[in-house]
């Protein structure tokens, strides 16, 4: 069976294939037809392209096991390349509505709008089709830079579309009309498509500064945590500073146990061993760090507010001796 290590970068290596195939296409039948919308798409899937060879680059550095000057790991390196991309999405979609206002006071035709209605076709089908095999690869790896690179793609499908339409209707309305007067239609649909793109790059410049900030893992994933956690009382009598965060696909989860204060090192041992296998079943890609901790009486608000004994008990555990301290 192919890992899922290498059915990242299989598909990774698909989007930088299909983008570069569409860039060429795109520019040749926009420069010849003269339409800044299809010119703005070639930029669009130019930046897609540039996402591609990012997120591909990305995938196989992330993937890296830790060192000596990286102990954590390198799953960052996807957050950083997301971040990377949003920069150079937000300055293409400037430099699209930019063309497309100059277009529009110039009142300049489209020529032949029937190639530009046939490549934007070609470019809804095939990153539709890709940005779906990214985003299933995607969500089974839990990798930022492929759903990132999925989205841009799945974007260019709406975008295309619309610029696809507004063609369409250029090009049927010369079959009606001598001088229909819709050039407006073309960079319009380059305005359109700017708008889009701004907003697939805030949406990933959002995520990337979340991950590379240490934002905690989504509220789903942490209420989970909490019911292991809980679900190992009496042995384990609270639990308190749940710490989380991502870096790429890989979570960092820490937090401290109450356990009773005669309770063995090795029976410790034991239930911290058996939590941390539980978590790692469901999450695999984490790095989970537990310390314990005697539940000694001392209560202070954020020990109580993990708290798992019965109300009465809360407070009441005496302080273990010298002598428990030595197990």
């Amino acid at each position: 069976m192919v890992s899922i290590q290498e059915r990242k970068e299989r598909v990774a290596l698909l989007s930088v294939a299909s983008n570069s195939t569409l860039v060429v296409f795109k520019i040749i039948v926009g420069a010849l037809i003269g339409s800044v919308s299809i010119i703005s798409e070639a930029i669009h899937s130019g930046m897609d392209l540039l996402a591609a060879i990012i997120a591909m680059v990305s995938v196989k550095k992330s993937h890296l096991p830790a060192d000596e000057v990286h102990p954590f790991g390198h799953g960052k390196v996807e957050s950083i390349s997301g971040l990377i991309e949003a920069v150079l999405i937000f300055l293409a979609a400037f430099w699209i509505i930019f063309e497309a206002l100059k277009k529009l006071a110039s009142a300049e035709e489209v020529e032949s709008p029937g190639w530009g209605v046939a490549v934007m076709f070609l470019s809804a089908v095939l990153n539709f089709f890709v940005s779906q095999r990214l985003f299933a690869v995607g969500k089974e790896a839990d990798s930022i830079a492929l759903t990132a690179d999925a989205w841009h793609l799945r974007t260019d499908v709406f975008t295309s579309a619309g610029v696809m339409v507004s063609l369409s209707i250029i090009w049927i309305s010369h079959f009606f009309f001598v001088d229909p007067r819709i050039h407006w239609l073309d960079p319009v649909a380059a305005i359109f498509v700017a708008v889009f793109i701004l907003k697939a790059a805030y949406d990933l410049t959002s995520q990337a500064l979340g991950d590379l900030m240490d934002v905690k893992l989504p509220p789903a994933e942490e209420e989970w945590i909490r019911e292991v956690i809980a679900n190992r009382k009496p042995e384990i009598h609270g639990y308190h500073q749940l710490k989380t965060r991502k870096a790429g696909n890989f979570r960092f989860i820490e937090f401290h146990i109450k356990v009773d204060p005669q309770m063995t090192v090795e029976a410790s041992h034991g239930i911290t061993s058996e939590l941390k296998h539980v978590i790692m079943d469901k999450l695999p890609a984490a790095a989970v760090t537990i310390h314990v901790e005697p539940c000694d009486g001392n209560c202070t608000e954020v020990c109580l507010s993990g708290c798992l004994l019965p109300h009465p008990r809360q407070g009441t555990e005496k302080p273990y001796s010298k002598k428990n301290r030595a197990h």
